[in-house]
């Protein structure tokens, strides 16, 4: 005969109530033997790249800078092809300046990139700051001042291939933040620039050669674009100018 053992009912339901919470345990919840360490922000923030609007670093400033060496053999790896025509050419054709997030398009984002104790508005536009124009080494503290510069102009970069670019391409050309495509610099020296290649335009502080010519021979690199043999010659003497 088995006896029967009576449990209290207030006993019985705090038992159940144990076994149903330790049930319900997570294994790898934070806290737990087997979750310690799994932070998923932690481990993203490890893989991420770093960001393509970031500064630069190594006293260059412009983003996805090269060594000079690397930039000769960029050089000599060139087509080197007569300019073509600007039949049908049009800045509508390279669009920009995209959003970037925030509030802020491709030309604040540079802004903030190559000032100094840059201010923002709500609407993300520069209010202060200070900015040093690589071209002609003049100082600025005035936005309105600066213009953002295409390094290889769209006018030059449709004479040198860009005509047969689709529209995605020429946009991503025209708003490059991971290569030395764009930079802040006086509105004078850019329209001194206009949309001429460096055989016909250099910048006037020749300190900055080196820089310009390693940037300009980069990005037409990137994108696949050909250079003229004047325009060769010039960059040649350009990276010359590079310390090493």
């Amino acid at each position: 005969m088995v006896r029967q053992i009576r449990v209290p009912g207030a006993v019985l339901a705090a038992s159940l109530l144990l076994l149903s919470l330790a049930g319900c345990a997570d294994p790898a919840a934070p806290g737990t033997d087997k979750g310690a360490g799994a932070d998923p922000k932690a481990s993203a923030s490890r893989a991420a790249p770093p960001a393509a609007d970031g500064k630069p670093a190594g006293g260059d400033v412009l983003p996805g800078m090269v060594t000079a060496a690397v930039a000769r053999t960029q050089l000599a790896g060139l087509k080197v092809a007569p300019a073509g025509t600007m039949a049908g050419y049009s800045r509508d054709k390279f669009t920009h300046w995209a959003q970037q997030g925030n509030k802020c398009d491709t030309r604040e984002v540079v802004l903030e990139r190559d000032g100094t104790e840059v201010k923002r508005d709500a609407e993300c536009r520069a209010v202060s700051g200070s900015w040093k124009s690589l071209y002609d080494a003049v100082a600025v503290t005035d936005a309105a001042k600066m213009d953002i510069d295409h390094m290889v102009p769209l006018a030059e970069g449709w004479r040198s291939g860009a005509a047969g670019w689709d529209a995605a391409k020429r946009k991503a050309f025209a708003n490059d933040l991971a290569n030395p495509q764009l930079l802040a610099v006086t509105a004078a020296s850019n329209r001194s620039k206009g949309d001429q290649s460096p055989d016909l335009w250099q910048p006037p502080d020749k300190s900055t050669w080196c820089q310009y010519g390693r940037a300009w021979t980069t990005v037409k690199s990137v994108y696949g674009l050909t250079v003229t043999e004047p325009e060769k010659k010039m960059l040649t003497t350009m990276l010359d100018t590079c310390a090493s």
